[in-house]
C-alpha cells in the first residue's frame, strides 16, 4: 500500500513538474511565430531551453500560463509534457547529435536604416514584426553618437556604405525615391562634417566594426553584406565614380585596399563602372541568375552540436535544402571569403556561400545573401511579402535563429 502512495505521489509530482514543448518540425503550425514566443518568455524573465537538432530544434520552457496563452494567441502549437518525459528528451539529446542550449535573457535588437526606409522592403523588420519581436530603428545620427553600445544585436538594412547610393544610377537616377535618397545622404553628411557621403559610411562602417569588436551580434543582408566590407578595405580612400560624388576616385586605389581591416572577404575586385549595378566580384548573383529559379537552391552544412553549437544554432530548420532568393548580393564567391569564416550554407555544384559566420574581438559577425527568402526575384516597387502566406518558411528561419542567437548563455558563445 505504501508503495503505492509513493508511486501516486510521483505521478502526481511529475504531472505539477509540467513543462511545455515547442516543436519546431514539420508538426509546427507557425515556425517563425514560434519564435516570437522565446523570445516573449525570455523578456518575462523566464530562461529557455533550446534543444539543437532535435525535432527542428524545438524550443523547452518551464510551464507557465502566460506561455500557454502566448502560444495559443500566436497560433503556435506546443505540447506539456512530464518531467519523466523531458528526462527522455534530453537523454536522446545525449546519446544523439542533439545538444540543449540555455538562452538566458532576450537581446536588444536595434536595425539599421535610414528615416525614408519602408518596413516591408526588408526581410528582417518584416520577419521581427511578424513574429512580434520588438526592435529599435536608428541610423547615422545613433551610430555616430554612440548609440550602438546600447544594444546587443544589430542588422543592417540592405545599405550601401561605399556611398554610390546602392549602384541604382543608371536605372534610377530620374526617380524621385532615388533623388531622395541622394539629398537625405548629403544631408545628412554635411550634418556631421563630411563633404562627401562616401566619407560619412566610411566613418559609419568602422562604427559598426568597433560595435562587433566589443562584443555585438551583427547581421546583414544583401548589398550591406559587400558594401561594409568594401568600405572598411577602402577606408578613407576615394572610390567612388565622378557620376556619385562629382569628382574621381583614387587612380591608386587598387594598392591602398587593406583587406585586413574586412570582416569576411578579402582579395575582392572591385567594379566601377558606374552604370554596372554590382560593387565588386564578391557577390555571385550573376551565376544564381543563369540558373534560374527553379534549379536556384542552398544547402545547409552540418554541424556537430555539442562541439560547434554556435553554428549549429545559426542553421537550426526543419529543412536543410532551401529554395534560392536573388539579391542586389546574391550570394559570395567562396574564393573571396577568408579562410577563418565559417561557411553555413553553400550552392551544391558551384564555388558559392549563401551563408556564413565569423568572430571579429568578442563580437560575431553572420552575413546572408540575398533580398526576401519568399521571393525570388524582388523588384522595386513590387508589394510586400505577406508572411503569414509563409509562416513555415525555412529561409526566414535562418533569419530569427540569428536573433536568438545571443541570447544563449556566454559559455556556448565562445565556442
Amino acid at each position: 500500500m505504501k508503495r503505492f502512495l509513493l508511486l501516486i505521489l510521483v505521478v502526481i509530482s511529475m504531472a505539477l513538474n509540467a513543462e511545455i514543448l515547442i516543436p519546431m518540425g514539420e508538426s509546427q503550425t507557425n515556425h517563425l511565430k514560434a519564435y516570437g514566443v522565446a523570445f516573449y518568455t525570455l523578456a518575462q524573465g523566464t530562461e529557455v531551453q533550446w534543444l539543437l537538432n532535435y525535432r527542428g530544434g524545438s524550443f523547452l520552457i518551464p510551464e507557465h500560463d502566460y506561455v500557454v496563452s502566448k502560444c495559443n494567441i500566436m497560433g503556435v502549437s506546443y505540447e506539456m509534457i512530464s518531467s519523466a518525459e523531458s528526462a527522455s528528451i534530453f537523454q536522446t539529446i545525449q546519446e544523439n547529435n542533439m545538444e540543449a542550449v540555455k538562452l538566458e535573457k532576450e537581446p536588444s535588437i536595434a536595425v539599421y536604416a535610414p528615416p525614408n526606409f519602408q518596413p516591408w522592403d526588408d526581410a528582417v523588420t518584416m520577419a521581427l514584426t511578424y513574429a512580434e519581436i520588438p526592435f529599435t530603428v536608428l541610423w547615422d545620427d545613433e551610430v555616430l553618437t554612440g548609440q550602438l553600445k546600447e544594444y546587443d544585436w544589430l542588422h543592417l538594412h540592405h545599405e550601401d556604405f561605399t556611398g554610390q547610393y546602392g549602384k541604382f544610377y543608371s536605372s534610377y537616377r530620374n526617380t524621385e525615391w532615388y533623388q531622395t535618397t541622394v539629398a537625405v545622404n548629403e544631408t545628412m553628411a554635411k550634418k556631421h562634417g563630411y563633404d562627401k557621403v562616401w566619407k560619412l559610411k566610411h566613418a559609419i562602417a568602422s562604427q559598426i566594426k568597433s560595435f562587433v569588436s566589443n562584443g555585438g551580434f551583427l547581421f546583414a543582408m544583401c548589398a550591406a553584406v559587400d558594401t561594409i566590407d568594401i568600405a572598411l578595405a577602402a577606408l578613407n580612400v576615394d572610390i567612388v565614380p565622378p557620376e556619385f560624388d562629382g569628382d574621381a576616385y583614387d587612380p591608386n586605389y587598387k594598392q591602398k585596399l587593406d583587406y585586413d581591416n574586412t570582416f569576411a572577404f578579402e582579395n575582392f575586385r572591385l567594379i566601377m563602372n558606374p552604370t554596372d549595378y554590382e560593387f565588386s566580384n564578391i557577390d555571385a548573383s550573376n551565376y544564381a541568375k543563369l540558373r534560374g529559379a527553379e534549379a536556384d537552391y542552398f544547402q545547409l552544412f552540418s554541424f556537430s552540436a555539442k562541439y560547434d553549437p554556435v553554428p549549429t544554432m545559426l542553421t537550426q530548420c526543419h529543412v536543410n535544402m532551401i529554395d534560392g532568393f536573388l539579391g542586389q548580393t546574391t550570394s559570395f564567391q567562396k574564393k573571396t571569403i577568408k579562410e577563418s569564416v565559417i561557411l553555413l550554407a553553400e550552392v551544391p555544384g558551384a564555388e558559392e556561400a549563401k551563408y556564413l559566420h565569423g568572430n571579429l574581438g568578442k563580437g560575431t559577425f553572420t552575413f546572408y545573401g540575398g533580398h526576401d527568402p519568399e521571393d525570388y526575384q524582388h523588384r522595386i516597387g513590387d508589394p510586400e511579402t505577406i508572411l503569414e502566406l509563409h509562416k513555415h518558411s525555412p529561409g526566414y528561419r535562418l533569419i530569427l535563429n540569428n536573433v536568438l542567437f545571443p541570447a544563449a548563455e556566454k559559455k556556448k558563445l565562445k565556442t
